[in-house]
């Protein structure tokens, strides 16, 4: 277990008890993704540390930049890109 593991398990926990919705999603963390959408201007290289939740890797691909995303299961959405 990685010293992240606890805080990542109660973010998800927290993202997917109370799912938001696109406009919520919006205004709390900017441009927002559905998976095809995501797929369009990210490459996703995969999920962070054991393939637990919230966190994918991501490849920009207007620039190459590599980063995260944050996601929610239900509906799945991608937002808050932050570059590495």
């Amino acid at each position: 277990m990685d010293s992240t593991e606890k805080i990542r398990r109660q973010m998800v926990n927290e993202i997917n008890s109370n799912p938001s919705e696109r406009e919520l999603l919006e205004k709390e963390h900017g441009q927002v993704w559905n998976t095809s959408e995501v797929s369009q201007d990210f490459e996703i290289v995969g999920f962070m540390k054991s393939n637990i939740a919230p966190f994918v890797v991501a490849t920009r691909k207007t620039d190459g930049v590599k980063g995260s995303l944050m996601f929610q299961d239900r509906p799945r959405y991608y937002f808050d890109f932050t570059p590495n």
